[in-house]
C-alpha cells in the first residue's frame, strides 16, 4: 500500500473518531459539532477517487467502516445520562449509512470524473449525502424499526414536532435530519475548494 493511500486511510480514520466524538455535544436545538466534521469524509472519498481512483476510494472507505464499528463499541460500553451512548440502533444506522453513501459516491464521482471538473464530486457529494443523512436518522430513530431494538425507547425522537420550529409536525428526529442533511449541503459547496487545490497539487 502506498504511503498517499496510507494517508487517506489515517485521515479518514480521524474524521470518523471526531465525529463520533463531537456527535455528543449540542450546537442549538436541532444540531451537533458532529454535522460540520463529517462531510470531510466525503472530501477525502473524493481526493482518493479522483487522484487513485476508486478502487483506492473503495480501500479507503472501508477502513473508514472499521474504524467507526470500533468507535461503536466503545460508545456502546460508555453510560450516559440516558443508558450508552451508542445504542444497536444507532451502531447500525451508522454504519450502514457510512458504507452505502460512500460506496454511491464513489460510483457517481466514477461515472462523472470526466465531466467539468466540479461536477463529480459536488453530485457525488449531494447525492451520498443526502442518503447517509436518511439511512442513519430513520434506522436510528424512526418508530418503523423499533423492532430492531426494543428494550430502548425512541418516544423522544417521534414526538410530533413542528419542522424546524416552523413546518408541518412532523417526528422530532424529521427536524434533526433536516437541520443535519442542510448543513452537509452547504459544506459540499464550501468543499470544493479544497478539493480543487488539494487534487491539482496531488495530481502535478
Amino acid at each position: 500500500m502506498n504511503f498517499p493511500i496510507m494517508v487517506g486511510i489515517a485521515a479518514m480514520a480521524l474524521t470518523v473518531v471526531a465525529s463520533n466524538i463531537l456527535v455528543q455535544f449540542l450546537v442549538g436545538q436541532w444540531l451537533t459539532w458532529g454535522a460540520f466534521v463529517y462531510p470531510i469524509a466525503f472530501l477525502i472519498t473524493d481526493l482518493m477517487n479522483r487522484v487513485f481512483g476508486p478502487n483506492a476510494a473503495r480501500r479507503v472507505i472501508l477502513a473508514g467502516f472499521v474504524v467507526g464499528i470500533l468507535c461503536s463499541l466503545v460508545g456502546s460500553q460508555i453510560e450516559g445520562e440516558f443508558g450508552p451512548l451508542v445504542t444497536l440502533r444507532i451502531a447500525i444506522g451508522s454504519g450502514t449509512a457510512f458504507l452505502v453513501a460512500q460506496l454511491l459516491d464513489v460510483s457517481i464521482f466514477d461515472r462523472l470524473r470526466k465531466d467539468v471538473w466540479w461536477k463529480a464530486p459536488l453530485v457525488s457529494t449531494l447525492i451520498g449525502s443526502t442518503v447517509d443523512t436518511f439511512l442513519f436518522f430513520f434506522i436510528a430513530f424512526s418508530s418503523q424499526l423499533t423492532f430492531l431494538e426494543p428494550t430502548v425507547g425512541t418516544e423522544w425522537a417521534n414526538e410530533p414536532t413542528m419542522l424546524l420550529g416552523f413546518g408541518p409536525e412532523l417526528p422530532y428526529w424529521t427536524s434533526l435530519a433536516t437541520a443535519d442533511l442542510g448543513v452537509k449541503l452547504t459544506l459540499a459547496l464550501w468543499l470544493l475548494i479544497p478539493f480543487r487545490v488539494i487534487s491539482r497539487k496531488l495530481i502535478l
